[in-house]
């Protein structure tokens, strides 16, 4: 089995894949602060209770936007499933072109993603990822990664009015009852999951028009599914997109 491990600022996404089906997922909190015997007995426990044994793992595949967890997930790989990952980055096989000013430039989980979007979806593509920034990505008709937009998530968004004001507190984000709000709380949710709907609209449309029009639109990360019910932009939804091309560059890179 692949087990596929996506290194996030706010989480690790793990799946384990038997050939092309992705068997079990899990989410644990990203902690820079962890030490690699936590992490390994941290997984080593949360594998079983989803039908995973430790020993079934035979491969590893990893992005990380988190440079100083990259290794301790490498160690953690070597000394609990004695396997070296395959970890995306410089001279990784990935099927994609950057034409960023500075392909390093790019996270790599940016690149994974638009690697899955080519082989499942179709080109060319936008990709919106909803995470703890909002990050549109751009895949032009000929599977180069063009570049894209950064924008901050709605969670880092929603804190930022927590922290920064002194009336202002948590909400829970959800649609409220009307753009215009009837309470502090509802005003807030209008703001937040309202205003970023018209903000991936926007986006989407001007996106389009630079990429020639016809793209696919799709939707991934832990908002993803309430985004698409807001913004009716998205040909698709999938919130396992990241795994699903940790999978595909594996397979590109097998054997190598």
């Amino acid at each position: 089995m692949l087990l596929a491990i996506d290194i996030g600022n706010t989480n690790v996404t793990l799946g384990v894949f038997e050939g092309e089906t992705l068997r079990a997922t899990w989410r644990v909190s990203t902690e820079p602060g962890r030490m690699l015997d936590e992490y390994g007995l941290f997984l080593r426990q949360l594998l079983p209770l989803k039908g995973v044994q430790p020993e079934d793992v035979t491969a590893v595949a990893m992005c990380s936007v988190v440079p100083p967890l990259t290794q301790t997930f490498v160690d953690l790989c070597k000394t609990y499933f004695n396997v070296t990952p395959l970890v995306i980055g410089a001279g990784v096989k990935t099927g994609v072109k950057v034409l960023y000013d500075n392909p390093r430039d790019v996270g790599s989980d940016r690149i994974v993603d638009a690697a899955a979007a080519m082989q499942l979806y179709g080109k060319p593509a936008i990709i919106v990822d909803f995470g703890t920034a909002t990050v549109f990505d751009a895949v032009t008709r000929d599977g180069e990664y063009l570049g894209g937009a950064i924008a901050p998530g709605m969670h880092v968004a929603a804190e930022a009015l927590f922290h920064r004001t002194s009336q202002l507190r948590r909400v829970e984000l959800v649609r409220p009852p009307a753009a215009i709000g009837r309470s502090t709380v509802q005003s807030m949710q209008s703001g937040l999951v309202l205003g970023y709907a018209d903000l991936v609209k926007g986006m989407v449309v001007r996106f389009d028009k630079e990429l020639g029009g016809g793209c696919k639109v799709i939707a991934t990360g832990g908002l993803a599914e309430l985004m698409a019910k807001e913004a009716k932009v998205f040909d698709v939804v999938d919130t396992n997109l990241t795994l699903t091309g940790l999978r595909i560059i594996y397979e590109m890179n097998a054997g190598q």
